[in-house]
C-alpha cells in the first residue's frame, strides 16, 4: 500500500534488510544506519557483497589449487 507522502511498504522492507545485512556482517549500530545516506548505504552494502563473493572466489581456488597439488 501506498501513501501519498509515505513510503512504498517493498521500499521500507529493502531498507530494513539492508539495516540488517549491515548489522549483521559489519555490527553497524542502528543510529548509524538510520542516519546514514542512503546512497552511502546502498554503496557499502554493494561492496560488501563483491568483498564476500571475491572472497568464496579466492577460497574455492585455493582449495582447487590443493586438491589437485595431492
Amino acid at each position: 500500500m501506498r501513501t501519498f507522502f509515505g513510503l512504498t511498504s517493498s521500499y521500507i522492507k529493502d531498507v530494513y534488510e539492508q539495516m540488517f545485512f549491515m548489522n549483521y556482517t559489519g555490527n553497524w549500530s542502528l543510529t548509524e544506519l538510520y542516519n546514514l545516506p542512503v546512497g552511502l548505504r546502498r554503496w557499502f552494502v554493494e561492496k560488501t557483497i563483491k568483498q564476500k563473493e571475491d572472497e568464496i572466489e579466492a577460497r574455492e581456488k585455493a582449495q582447487s589449487a590443493n586438491q589437485v597439488r595431492r
